[in-house]
């Protein structure tokens, strides 16, 4: 399987308005393919990934919710991350470019999980020399 469409996703996901296509995009070209999942990337641990999605989700639930996310996967060459979550029993993932800092959750809007699906696209800018904080942009 060839990566090539990656480039597209990147340039949806910081050009798009319509979240819902972004992430559509992402699943029909890589989630729902199992070819992706078993041969592209590792498994790492990003606590700062795992803060972004707990904080996300409790602003879009306007509360905490206990996070289960314990698959990230990192493709280095693209400085892509992504992989799946729960947030209080709702399904979720998100994906995330490194050379852009910028990303997108998108979570079960309802629990127990129906169609309508809550996104948010979120970009990491600068606080300090030392760090970074992340933004999420139209909750929706």
């Amino acid at each position: 399987m060839k990566l090539d469409k990656l480039q597209e996703l990147k340039q949806k996901l910081t050009n798009e308005r319509d979240f819902s296509k972004i992430w559509l995009y992402y699943m029909d070209n890589f989630a729902d393919i199992p070819e992706f999942i078993e041969q592209h990337g590792r498994r790492v641990q990003n606590k700062h990934l795992d803060t972004v999605v707990r904080k996300t989700c409790q602003e879009m639930f306007g509360r905490k919710v206990k996070i289960h996310h314990d698959l990230t996967i990192y493709i280095a060459e693209h400085k892509f991350f992504h992989g799946p979550f729960q947030a209080g029993g709702r399904i979720g993932g998100f994906i995330y470019f490194e050379d852009i800092r910028v990303g997108l959750i998108a979570v079960s809007a309802d629990y127990p999980p129906t169609d309508a699906v809550k996104y948010s696209r979120f970009t990491e800018m600068a606080i300090h020399k030392s760090g970074f904080g992340f933004n999420p942009q139209d909750l929706n």
